[in-house]
C-alpha cells in the first residue's frame, strides 16, 4: 500500500469531518448566541419581586379576604422546616449543591432514556432550571425554551446563593388550586403555617410539585398519597429520614382539610369588595401583587350577628312574599318551556311541586336587605351586609343603592326647624294639606293611620311619624331648600329635590350616608367620615397609610342633643312607631331612631343609634314592580332586624350602657302637657322637656292655677 495515498485519504477524511463538524457546531453556537441575547437581564435577575397576596384583616385580627393574581405569601428559608428542604432535594435535585445550574450527567441519562423509549419519560431539570422556567418562561416543550431555560439557570446560579435559590423556588412553585408557594399551600391544605408542617405534610407538598392539579389531594387523594410516600422513600434513601419514622409516616393519611375555610368570598364579602374598590383607586393592579396588609374597621363578631339577623328576617319576609306571589300567580310568569325542558317536567308537575315553586320565587323575586353599623365617635364601619347573597348578586346596597327613605327622612326636616330656634313643644296642626309635586300636580297626603286632630307638638309628630304636620313645617316654618342644605351638610350626596314632597322622603338616599348622618345626632353634632381602612402596610411592614378618624361639626351640640332626645321618643313614647324595640324585642338601652316606609311599600327602613353605635337597616325589592303588602312598614319589616341585632351586638362587644349626655347649653324644664308652659302644682299632667338655653318657657301654666314650681326647673 502506498503510504502517501493512505495519508492523503486520512487527511481528506479529517477535512470532511472538520467541515461537517463546523457546519453543525458553528450554526449551533450562533443559534445559542442568538438565544442568549433574549435572556432575562442581570437587572431582572437581581430584582426578584414575586407576586404576593394582599391580605385584609378585621379589627379583631382575622384575615377576612385575600387579593391576588397568584396566591402567594413569601416566607424566608429559616422559617421553613428542614424536612421540607430535605424532601425537595431528595426528590427533585439530589446534586443541587454540587452543580452550577445544569446537571450534565442527569441530562445525558434523561436523553438516553427518552431515545430508548421514543417518548419523554425522564425529567432532567435542576431546581434552578425549574425556577428559571416559572419565573421567566412558559411550560412549552421546545428545544428553544429548554436552551434558554438552561442558560438562565446558569445566570441565576451566578447571581444568587444556593440557599437563596431554594428559598425563591419554595416561595414561587405552584401547588394547585390557585396557591403559589409553600406558605399558602400549607395554610390551604393543612390550615397551618409552613413552620408547623410535619415531615409527611412536607412530603405531600413536594409530591405535588411535578403535577399539582393531577396530584391534588382534594381531587386525587390516592394518587397524591402514593406520590407522597415515594417522596418519603427518597428521603429515607438519602438518609434524611430514619427507617422507623418512614414506616410510621407512610401509614398516616394525607390529613388535608375537607373544605378549606375562607376559600371563596371570605368573611363579609360585601365589605371586602367595598375595601377592594377603595384600594384599587389608589394602588391599581399592585393590589394583586404587592403583598399589602390592609387593616380594616370590621369586627367579625358584629358582622356575624348582622348576617344572622338579616338572614332570619329575610327568610320570614320571603315566605310572606312568596305566599302573596303565588296568590297573584306570579310563578306563571317564570316557568317558560325552556325552563321546563331543563327541569325535565311538565307545567302541571312543576306547579304541583311547592318546594320548587318557593325556591324559584325566592331566586327570581328575592327580598333584599342592607345593614351597616358605624361607631358614632370614630366613623369606623363595624358591620356591612349589602344584600342577601353575594354569590347571587354582588350589588352592594349599603353603598351603591339609592332608595327613597320615606319617613326616615323626617329627622332632617325637624333638624332644620329645631336648629332655627323652635323647640320640641312647638305645636303644628294635624289637618289635611295639599302638596305641589315636581311635575306641577297636586298631592293630598294623609297620615298612615288616616288620623286628623288638632295641634300636636314637634316631639309627638316625629314620634308618631305624622305626615300632615311635617308637610306643614316645610310649607310654613322652613323651606325645602333649607332642608336640602342640611342634608348636604350632614353628608348626603344624592340629588334631593327642593320641593314640598321632600317632607315625606321624596328624594333618594344611600344607606351608608343616611346612617352616617344620623350618627351625628349621637355624637354632639359631629359627623365622622365613614372609615373602612385603618392602616395599610407593604410586605416589609412599612406603613403606607395610617387613616385616623376624621370628623366635621355639622350641627350645634344643642340641636344634636334635642334631636337625639326627640328621636328617643320614637321608641320610648307609647305611640311611637319604634316602640316595638322595647315591647317586643326587649332592647332597653338608651337609644333613638326612626322608621321609614315609602308610599308604595317598596322600601322599609329603621335607622337608629345609641351613644356608641349607629345602625341603618333597609329591606325591600330591587325590582320596581314589587312591593310589600300594606301594613308591612319599617316597624314591621326593618325593626325586627335592627332591635335584636343592636341588643346583641352591644352585649357581644362588651359595650357599657351609656346615656346621651346633654351639653351645657341645654335646659330641662318641667312643663304642663296641656299649656306647654312651666308647670304649677295643680297641673294634672306634667313632663320634662328639653330646650336650648334661652328658648325655654318663661311663664307658668295659666290654665291650671296653683303654686309655681320653679324649683323643678333645672339646667343640665
Amino acid at each position: 500500500m502506498n503510504f502517501s495515498s493512505v495519508t492523503l485519504k486520512s487527511k481528506t477524511t479529517w477535512t470532511i469531518f472538520g467541515v461537517l463538524l463546523a457546519a453543525i457546531v458553528i450554526p449551533g453556537l450562533i443559534y445559542v448566541y442568538q438565544l442568549s441575547q433574549d435572556l432575562p437581564s442581570l437587572t431582572q435577575l437581581e430584582d426578584y419581586r414575586p407576586k404576593l397576596v394582599s391580605k385584609v384583616y378585621s379589627a379583631d385580627g382575622n384575615v377576612i379576604k385575600e387579593f391576588f393574581e397568584e396566591r402567594r405569601s413569601y416566607v424566608p428559608l429559616e422559617r421553613m422546616p428542614q424536612h421540607l428542604k430535605d424532601a425537595l432535594l431528595a426528590t427533585e435535585d439530589r446534586n443541587f449543591y454540587h452543580h452550577w445550574g445544569f446537571n450534565a450527567l442527569r441530562f445525558t441519562q434523561a436523553i438516553a432514556i427518552d431515545l430508548i423509549y421514543m417518548e419523554k419519560r425522564q425529567g432532567a431539570s435542576t431546581i434552578t432550571q425549574q425556577l428559571a422556567r416559572v419565573l421567566y418562561f412558559t411550560t412549552e416543550k421546545t428545544i428553544t425554551r429548554k436552551i434558554r431555560e438552561l442558560l438562565t439557570a446558569i445566570q441565576i446560579e451566578r447571581t444568587y446563593t444556593k440557599d437563596e435559590i431554594i428559598e425563591m423556588y419554595l416561595n414561587q412553585v405552584y401547588l394547585g388550586h390557585g396557591t403559589h408557594g409553600v406558605q399558602m399551600a400549607s395554610q390551604k391544605y393543612f390550615g397551618k403555617n409552613v413552620e408547623q408542617l410535619l415531615p409527611h405534610e412536607s412530603a405531600m407538598l413536594v409530591a405535588m410539585v411535578q403535577r399539582p392539579e393531577t396530584l391534588s389531594p382534594l381531587r386525587n387523594p390516592s394518587g397524591c398519597l402514593a406520590r407522597r410516600n415515594l417522596v418519603m422513600a427518597n428521603m429515607y434513601r438519602t438518609a434524611k429520614l430514619e427507617k422507623g419514622d418512614y414506616e410510621t409516616y407512610k401509614t398516616i393519611p394525607l390529613g388535608v382539610l375537607d373544605r378549606p375555610a375562607n376559600e371563596h368570598y371570605g368573611i363579609a364579602p360585601y365589605f371586602t369588595e367595598y375595601v377592594r374598590q377603595l384600594m384599587w383607586q389608589k394602588y391599581g393592579e399592585e393590589l394583586l401583587t404587592r403583598g399589602l396588609k390592609i387593616y380594616t374597621s370590621l369586627d367579625t363578631r358584629a358582622q356575624a350577628l348582622a348576617e344572622k339577623y338579616v338572614a332570619l328576617q329575610l327568610q320570614e319576609m320571603q315566605r310572606r312574599a312568596n305566599k302573596r306571589l303565588l296568590a297573584d300567580k306570579e310563578h306563571l310568569k317564570i316557568f317558560d318551556q325552556a325552563m321546563l325542558d331543563t327541569l325535565g317536567m311538565t307545567l302541571k308537575e312543576a306547579l304541583a311541586d311547592s318546594a320548587l315553586l318557593n325556591g324559584m320565587l325566592s331566586k327570581r323575586r328575592p327580598v333584599q336587605a342592607a345593614l351597616v353599623t358605624i361607631e358614632t365617635r370614630t366613623g369606623r364601619i363595624l358591620a356591612m351586609v349589602g344584600g342577601r347573597d353575594f354569590d347571587e348578586n354582588k350589588f352592594n346596597r349599603v353603598v351603591q343603592a339609592q332608595r327613597q327613605p320615606g319617613s326616615a327622612f323626617k329627622p332632617f326636616v325637624y333638624t332644620a326647624v329645631i336648629d332655627n330656634g323652635y323647640s320640641p313643644t312647638y305645636e303644628v296642626i294635624n289637618q289635611p294639606v295639599v302638596v305641589k309635586l315636581v311635575d306641577g300636580t297636586e298631592w293630598r297626603p294623609h297620615n298612615y293611620d288616616n288620623s286628623i286632630s288638632g295641634y300636636v307638638t314637634l316631639r309627638e309628630a316625629l314620634a308618631r311619624s305624622l305626615n300632615l304636620p311635617t308637610v306643614r313645617l316645610v310649607q310654613q316654618v322652613t323651606r325645602p331648600a333649607v332642608i336640602v342644605d342640611y342634608c348636604h351638610r350632614m353628608g348626603l350626596t344624592t340629588n334631593i329635590p327642593p320641593y314640598d314632597a321632600i317632607a315625606l322622603g321624596a328624594g333618594e338616599v344611600i344607606p351608608l350616608e343616611i346612617t352616617s348622618a344620623f350618627s351625628s345626632f349621637a355624637n354632639q353634632g359631629v359627623r365622622m367620615e365613614p372609615l373602612a381602612i385603618l392602616k395599610v402596610e407593604d410586605k416589609d411592614g412599612n406603613v403606607l397609610e395610617d387613616n385616623r378618624p376624621s370628623g366635621k361639626e355639622v350641627l350645634s351640640k344643642e340641636t344634636a342633643y334635642i334631636m337625639a332626645d326627640m328621636l328617643r321618643s320614637v321608641m320610648d313614647y307609647g305611640r311611637g312607631t319604634g316602640a316595638g324595640a322595647r315591647s317586643r324585642h326587649q332592647f332597653y338601652r338608651p337609644a333613638a331612631g326612626k322608621t321609614g316606609t315609602t308610599n308604595d311599600y317598596r322600601d322599609a327602613w329603621f335607622i337608629g343609634f345609641t351613644p356608641q353605635l349607629a345602625t341603618g337597616v333597609w329591606v325591600g325589592f330591587d325590582r320596581q314592580d314589587m312591593s310589600f303588602e300594606r301594613g308591612e312598614t319599617g316597624a314591621a319589616v326593618a325593626l325586627p332586624i335592627w332591635a335584636p341585632y343592636m341588643k346583641t351586638v352591644h352585649d357581644s362587644l362588651g359595650l357599657p350602657e351609656e346615656d346621651f349626655i346633654p351639653p351645657p347649653g341645654i335646659v330641662r324644664a318641667e312643663i304642663c302637657t296641656t299649656s306647654k308652659r312651666l308647670a304649677n302644682d295643680e297641673c294634672p299632667s306634667v313632663t320634662y322637656e328639653v330646650f336650648k338655653a334661652g328658648f325655654e318657657p318663661n311663664s307658668h301654666c295659666s290654665i291650671h292655677k296653683g303654686r309655681e314650681r320653679d324649683s323643678r326647673r333645672r339646667r343640665s
